[in-house]
Parts: C-alpha cells; structure tokens; sequence
C-alpha cells in the first residue's frame, strides 16, 4: 500500500513546477529547482519523522518498559533495537515519495530507489544485530546459560544475517537474481574457506568445547603455549579470552583448545580443596640412628610422644624375639631422625584444620638425588583460593624448616659465595 497516492503525487508535484514556473525559468531549469526544493523538502520531513519517533515513540515505550517487571524490554532497550527499529520508518517514507521528487528525471528514479533499498537492507540488517544481542544479554542472566559460548553462536547468526544482507545488495547494486550470485559464489567456495578458515575452526571448536563441556566462561585454565594463566571471562568464534592473575588478557584461538592440549583448574574448585606437593630436601650424610637420649628428648614433643612410646614397645619385643645384639646399630631395628621427622610432618598436616584429609594425603621420600634426600608433601588444603592456599602453604613449611634441627637433621643447600668464601680462607691458612 503506498503511503501517498498516485494523484496526490501529481499534484504535489503539478503545483510545485507551477510554483517556480512563474519565475520565468526555462523548462529544464524549472524541473531541477523543483526537484531540489522536493529533496530539501523530503530531507526535512524525514528527519521530522525520525525526531519524532526517537524523542516521542520512544521516550513513551521507554517509560512503559522500565515500569514493567520483566528483564528483555530492558535490554531492548539497552541494544538500542527501538532505535534501529525506528530508522526503518524515514526509509520507507523516502521509497514512497521518490517517484514524487524525480518525476521529471524518469531515469534517475532507479538509481535513488536502488540507494533506498540498499538503505532499507542496511537498517534491517542493523536491527536484527541488535535483537541478537538483546537476546545474548537475556541468555548470559540465565544461570543455565551463564558459562556457555554464547558470543560464538551470536557471531554466526550476525555472519549469516551480513551475508544475506551482503548477497541482497550485490543484486540490487546489479539488478540481478540472488541465485546468480550464489551460483558463482560456489565455484569460489575454496576461496571462502580460505577467507573464513578462523571463522569454521572456530564454530566448529565453539560447538565441541559446549557439547564437551571443556571450556565454561568463569573456569581457570592454564595454556603454558599461549602464556594463558587465569580465568575465562570470554568464549567467541574466533578467540578465548583469558583473564591472567597479572590482569593482562591472554588471547586463544578457540580451536586450540580442541587440537592442543591445556589445563582446566574445574575440578580442583569443585572438589574445594587445592594439591600441594613440595618437597624439602635433607643432606642425606645428616641421616642416623638416634641414641636413647635423642629418643627421651624427642619424646617431650607431644604429636611424637604416643607415637614413640608405641613404636619403642615394638621395635623392643622385636630385638628381644629375635636375640638382637644391641652393640651393633645396624642389628635388628631401630628408630632413625628422618623417620620420626617424616612421622612429626604426618601427624602436623593431618591435625591441621586447613587441611583436608577426606583427599589423599602422604608423605612421602622421593627418589634421592645430587641434592639430597626430597621428603614430599602431598596433600589438599580446605580452600582453593590463591592467596588463602599460599598462606597454608607457606605457613605449614615455615614450621617444618624451623623444626628440621630437633630432629638433628640438615637441610641440603648448594653453597653460596659465602661458603666457597669461608673454604678458600680455609685453604689458605692449611697452607
């Protein structure tokens, strides 16, 4: 239906040419003046129209939205859909009167209904962007939704709609069929998937990380590759972005997290305890059987004292079952410093209340080294934050290093200056 009818077009434009016709112009001139002052006039109308709808329509709709109670209206209006919904209007109003405003150049009618087409595509096109966001926004408030790539998904519809809105203005800028263009489109489909390689690995990627549950947004993920160590605060077609603890953002290809391989803290969080396994390492020439003095004195600590009457007990009923001779340390069995010192870190992490002793807990020796003897630490604290997991970190091994002498024992360091400092002097005064 056409905003202004075919008659009512005449005569606005009959009256007008009238109009300046009696300036006394000839007839050519008096068509261009006519046709510029119905251009002006247009352009003055539409914005009219536009001003309305924007400052009235919408400061109307804005207040009746922000008075109701539900969540989409807002975010309507926060993605400015309205808006671009109300540029479609001067658009259409500009389609109706160009036959009005060109009727005496038949010839430049196409090329300006071509421009308002074009510009009718745009703002359409525009206008379906901002409902896909609105409709992002209300999906990210959605706690189901909340970690899922929803920006990936998002691109793509935005993709598909530029390039309906790409193929409908090559065949209105040329005047011919779509499917022209997308027949030649296919034979330069190698093209294309050279063009938007990122593009399909990345949807592609989105789909398997979503349906795999690999990657959530909100997830502290470690890619040493990327040099990505943080959180999750974005999932898109193309990138992940990560969040380090420095504050920098690490960008990732999204189909790397598909084909290269990366660490997910998920599961630590959702178990609510963090691992610590650290070691410290004893010089192993320190290690040695204790006297009956050292067993006395060792006994006045009270996580070893239940624990050094029982084992004296045992390792007594042992050596007199089996007719040990005494006067040889190395006979039968005996209680050594790095036994009761492994015994004394057990008991002190297990007593802890930062501790979880639910998980697995041990102490351990690992394999002895140029470095000494590793007694190993592994177990979980209650809490998977940061610092609080430093802290208990730092906290349990300040102990075990302070305690290291009670038990007659060395911790292995490689000499300092120092110490070659204190040789060399040595050396010197032998000499």
């Amino acid at each position: 239906m056409e905003l202004l009818d075919e008659n009512i077009q005449s005569d606005v434009y009959r009256s007008t040419l009238e109009m300046i016709a009696q300036l006394g112009l000839s007839s050519y001139s008096t068509t261009i003046i006519t046709t510029i002052l119905l251009s002006i006039a247009l352009v003055i109308i539409l914005y009219v129209i536009d001003f309305l709808l924007r400052k009235v329509l919408l400061l109307v709709l804005t207040n009746a939205i922000q008075k109701s109670k539900t969540k989409i209206d807002d975010l309507l209006i926060k993605n400015r859909v309205l808006q671009f919904a109300t540029h479609i209007v001067p658009v259409i109003v500009a389609k109706e009167a160009i036959p009005l405003i060109f009727k005496g150049f038949p010839n430049w009618i196409k090329i300006a209904m071509q421009i308002t087409d074009v510009a009718l595509v745009i703002a359409v096109g525009l206008l379906f962007n901002a409902i896909f966001k609105s409709f992002r926004d209300f999906l990210r408030g959605n706690k189901s939704f909340s970690d899922k790539p929803i920006d990936s998904y998002l691109q793509v519809m935005n993709i598909l709609v530029f390039f309906v809105c790409g193929i409908l203005i090559f065949s209105i800028a040329t005047g011919k069929s779509p499917i022209t263009f997308l027949v030649s489109l296919g034979a330069a489909s190698a093209v294309l998937m050279l063009v938007f390689k990122d593009s399909i690995l990345g949807f592609v990627a989105s789909i398997q990380v979503s349906m795999n549950d690999m990657v959530r947004v909100g997830d502290w993920i470690e890619m040493t590759k990327y040099g990505a160590d943080g959180t999750v605060i974005e999932i898109n077609l193309g990138t992940v972005k990560v969040q380090n603890f420095d504050k920098t953002i690490t960008t990732i290809p999204t189909y790397a997290l598909v084909s290269d391989s990366f660490r997910n803290y998920r599961g630590m969080q959702n178990a609510g305890g963090r691992r610590i396994k650290r070691s410290i390492n004893i010089k192993m020439n320190s290690i040695r059987f204790l006297t009956e003095d050292e067993i006395e004195e060792l006994k006045k600590i009270r996580m070893l004292h239940d624990f050094i009457v029982d084992r004296t007990n045992e390792i007594n009923q042992y050596n007199v079952s089996n007719k040990v001779d005494p006067t040889i340390l190395a006979n039968g069995r005996r209680m050594t410093n790095i036994g009761l010192f492994r015994q004394y870190i057990k008991t002190y992490t297990y007593n802890s209340p930062k501790i979880r002793t639910d998980l697995m807990f041990e102490v351990r020796q690992l394999q002895p080294t140029e470095h000494g003897l590793p007694i190993e630490l592994f177990m979980f604290t209650n809490t998977t934050v940061w610092n609080e997991y430093e802290v208990i970190m730092a906290d349990i091994f300040d102990h075990i290093i302070a305690v290291v002498p009670y038990f007659h024992l060395e911790i292995f360091e490689s000499p300092s200056s120092d110490d070659m400092r204190v040789i060399a002097e040595a050396l010197r005064r032998n000499n």
